[in-house]
């Protein structure tokens, strides 16, 4: 066997490859990508550390095997497959030879790094567009990823809180006092919903996930999102719920101050899983995440090369956000109502991720209620049959149940709907005060030629509603409207501020009551 160090040689000159030229090389702890021409290799560096061991050239091709196994299931024309580096009896070493193999590598195929989400997170080219792909593309992985029935759900996060705990103690970043506190917190919660983790893992939400799903690790490729590098060294780390794996996406964007795209990627995710069961767990699993982030850092500082204490000052940073995200937040159903063109949609949108708990409020919508309902894209018209009164009662009734659901395990939600019948606000009101809850009801106003043109000049989504829909809303008699006017002919951001403010005065006057 040969020292690690001649095969890093023999992949840095570009004339092992046939090609000319110098050889770009991307260096992280576990790996070393070398970059020519339209491939890149990736070498496991030959390291042992407590969640991994490269340290035998057997050990290496093994995970090298399993690592284009497994992102096969994402990225098959990424990963091309394996290399091996083989020396002859000259000592001279080669791709595949006949020689004895010392050394393999991963071949992928190469992208442009400035199509890295992160990189493009950074120069602000991320789009909702992209973003709503994304979601999507991550719920049909997740629906066709192994299930495990190997274990209880509550056993499986509580061993990620465990390696956290450990991971601090490694680290004299933070005190021993806010890591304490930091982790009773957390682990409050996994005794609060240790059987909304076992119904999960029961229900097969326990799943072999990517495992290390952040920006870093997708690309645009051919113009649409890829994931790709998923962990390959441990099946334990990478088998968790489902909403474990989102999680450490959503969280990456919040820490980025990109809360807008974090709760846009949640409600398309749940739109297709329609998973919603353990929407309330995610302001906890983006801490748990944070808390990962925050003490591999804080190790990293730690083991030296960080003069200017920049790492420990970004491992305080995630340790910040992991603490506020396990602050309680008070249980809210806010309800928009108003005309077709009053722009609940985009209202809600733009209210959704300043609401609490992370990452914002679970938007639900009759009109993609419906689309649902029937099976259509979005952006396709229904048949008339699907306005039928007693299918419009059912839409609003899974409105109704599965608003209070959400709000009563812990979670947010804003829910819309045209709401222009009495008893369709009474409906939702008694829905709320019978299960306990709060709930704020905003009717969005807006001038009806303003609605009009709205209407008529918007693209095909989810409203099929058309001018003469709208004009028979407004014809007819919608009683008295008793919930918070706003008016709506405002710029959206205007809206969003006026009904949050309404929210706040609200928070304020119970907190004084209490």
């Amino acid at each position: 066997m040969i020292d690690q160090r001649h095969a890093i040689a023999f992949l840095s000159d570009a004339a092992s490859y046939g090609a000319a030229g110098a050889v770009e090389i991307i260096e992280t702890h576990i790996s070393m990508i070398f970059l020519v021409g339209d491939r890149a290799f990736k070498l496991k560096r030959a390291v042992s550390l407590p969640y991994l061991d490269f340290s035998t050239f057997d050990l290496r091709r093994q995970t090298c095997e399993k690592e284009v196994a497994l992102n096969g299931r994402v990225a098959p024309d990424l990963y091309l497959g394996t290399r091996l580096i083989t020396r002859a009896a000259d000592g001279r070493l080669a791709f595949d030879g006949e020689g004895e193999a010392v050394e393999i590598v991963v071949e992928m195929l190469r992208f442009d790094q400035q199509d890295l989400f992160d990189r493009m997170a950074e120069d602000g080219r991320l789009t909702t567009g992209l973003m709503s792909e994304t979601a999507a593309m991550i719920a049909g992985f997740h629906e066709t990823a192994q299930i495990d029935t190997s274990g209880r759900g509550v056993d499986n996060i509580a061993a990620v809180l465990d390696i956290n705990e450990a991971g601090f103690a490694t680290s004299g970043v933070f005190s021993a006092d806010a890591v304490s506190r930091l982790m009773s917190r957390a682990r409050r919660v996994i005794a609060d919903q240790a059987a909304c983790f076992d119904r999960r893992a029961a229900e097969g939400r326990i799943r072999r996930c990517h495992g290390d799903l952040h920006l870093r690790n997708i690309v645009r490729h051919h113009g649409r999102p890829q994931l790709f590098d998923c962990i390959e060294f441990s099946d334990a780390i990478a088998t968790c719920d489902v909403l474990y794996d989102l999680a450490y996406l959503l969280m990456d964007l919040w820490h980025r101050d990109l809360p807008h795209f974090a709760s846009l990627v949640v409600n398309r995710y749940l739109d297709e899983t329609e998973d919603e069961d353990g929407f309330h767990l995610l302001a906890f699993f983006m801490a748990v995440r944070a808390q990962v982030r925050a003490h591999v850092i804080a190790t990293q500082a730690q083991e030296g090369g960080d003069a200017d204490e920049t790492l420990a000052r970004t491992a305080r940073r995630y340790f910040g956000l992991a603490e506020a995200l396990l602050a309680p937040a008070p249980e809210r159903l806010v309800v928009l109502g108003g005309f077709s063109g009053s722009g609940k949609s985009t209202v809600a949108e733009r209210l959704a991720p300043q609401l609490k708990p992370a990452p914002g409020a679970r938007l639900l919508e009759t009109d993609r209620l419906r689309k649902a309902m029937f099976g259509m894209a979005m952006a396709e018209r229904l048949p008339l049959e699907a306005y039928r009164p007693e299918v419009s009662d059912r839409i609003y009734e899974q409105l109704r149940e599965r608003s209070v659901a959400i709000v009563k395990a812990g979670g947010c939600v804003i829910a819309s709907a045209v709401f222009d019948r009495p008893e369709q606000r009474q409906a939702i009101e008694d829905a709320a005060r019978m299960a306990g809850l709060s709930m704020q009801g905003f009717w969005l106003e807006v001038d009806p030629e303003v609605l009009r043109q709205r209407v008529a000049g918007r693209d095909p989504g989810p409203s099929d509603a058309t001018v003469a829909v709208l004009q028979d809303q407004m014809q007819h008699d919608i009683g008295m409207i008793d919930w918070h006017r706003i008016d709506a002919g405002q710029p959206v951001e205007a809206v969003a501020a006026d009904i949050h403010a309404a929210l706040s005065t609200t928070d304020a006057e119970q907190l004084s009551a209490d």
